[in-house]
């Protein structure tokens, strides 16, 4: 197991691991792990929000009233709310992302699972997913957690990575490749 899931360091794994424990403790894990998500997804998509959340030019007091109102219309209260407000207060809302990732990580290894981030250059369907989940649970031997990101720059193909390890069979890869191995004869 230990080869598949990376124990989460640094300021984003310090973090998550309270988050973690804490959520444990209060048999929370669940709920937290949903609201996690839907503000992780919230940040894949709105652009205001990643602004706020990257940029230093706010001060902590300007994104705790702004996280506040967003955690406030997205319903996202309890565990979770408090601690992006702390974050947020702590001028550690940058990390948030990372925080989410190893909170995952976390979650996955507690529950027996791997987890893998597959990044694409379009969104994959159900069925792609369900079909790249039983090809790394029949290469890990265990279940696995998908994280799906979706990156055009890749052109095509996907790059898989579990832990430390990664496969990477984008167009991007192959053609930056091909350059190299072209430049190299001529």
């Amino acid at each position: 197991m230990a080869g598949e899931v990376d124990t989460p360091s640094g300021v984003a794994g310090r973090y998550a691991t309270a988050l973690f424990e804490l959520a444990l403790e209060e048999k929370a894990l669940e709920t937290v792990e949903q609201d996690l998500n839907r503000f992780a997804s919230a940040l894949d998509v709105v652009e205001d929000l990643r602004r706020l959340v990257r940029s230093p030019v706010f001060t902590a007091e300007e994104q705790q009233r702004a996280i506040a109102a967003i955690l406030d219309k997205m319903e996202i209260e309890g565990l979770t709310a408090n601690f992006l407000k702390l974050i947020a207060r702590n001028r550690r809302l940058y990390a948030a992302p990372d925080m989410i990732k190893a909170f995952r990580a976390l979650l996955a290894r507690h529950r027996g699972q791997a987890s893998a981030e597959v990044t694409s250059a379009l969104s994959l369907t159900e069925g792609q997913l369900r079909a790249l989940q039983t090809a790394l649970k029949a290469a890990l031997h265990k279940d696995v957690q998908l994280d799906q990101k979706v990156d055009a720059t890749l052109l095509g193909g996907l790059v898989v990575k579990v832990g430390s390890r990664m496969v990477d069979s984008s167009l991007r890869t192959k053609l930056n490749s091909l350059k190299q191995t072209m430049k190299e004869v001529g």
